[in-house]
């Protein structure tokens, strides 16, 4: 018999992934042939923070190291560091799980606003130091700002869409851990 907690896991686990790479072949195709002047938000990365800001146990890290270095690997960015940088990122807010749950909406967002932003200056030093091809430091941040204004949707869209919420306080799963 399948335990519906271990189920339900699996089951968001595998929902995850399809939003990555549903995101990534929508990012992939040719749908404009002149490129825009304002880039795109980081939707992978929005839907990765708000996935472990609700529920970080259905996120884990091996599951974002692989869906992060896919994505380097199709967009053809250096493979490594934006993966580990964003496991650094998702594992501090993992972390900090407990004394957070409780914060307003506002505050999350600029905490994660500040997240998305140290994330991309320490990216954009590191490739910088080892003098990697890469994006002017102009765009990388108005893409970091994309990225922080686009969170508030994909909140949103994984709470009514899909309905992902935050666990209870007091709610455990079925081996009796608090989550």
């Amino acid at each position: 018999m399948v335990d519906p907690i271990a189920a339900s896991r699996v089951a968001h686990r595998a929902l995850f992934v399809a939003l990555a790479l549903a995101i990534l072949f929508l990012r992939l195709l040719p749908l404009d042939m002149v490129p825009s002047r304002i880039p795109g938000p980081d939707l992978i990365l929005c839907l990765t923070f708000v996935w472990i800001r609700r529920r970080p146990d259905y996120v884990p890290a091996a599951l974002i190291v692989c869906v992060f270095l896919l994505e380097d690997f199709l967009t053809m960015r250096p493979p490594g560091p934006w993966p580990l940088i964003v496991l650094m990122g998702t594992e501090f807010l993992r972390s900090r799980e407990v004394t957070l749950r409780d914060l307003p909406f506002a505050l999350d967002w600029a905490m994660i606003g500040g997240l998305v932003m140290a994330m991309t200056l320490i990216h954009w030093v590191m490739l910088a130091i080892f003098i990697v091809p890469q994006a002017e430091f102009g765009p990388t941040i108005l893409r970091a700002l994309a990225t922080i204004a686009a969170y508030p949707m994909v909140v949103l869209f994984t709470l009514f869409v899909i309905g992902l919420r935050r666990a209870a306080k007091g709610e455990v799963d079925a081996l009796g851990h608090r989550l």
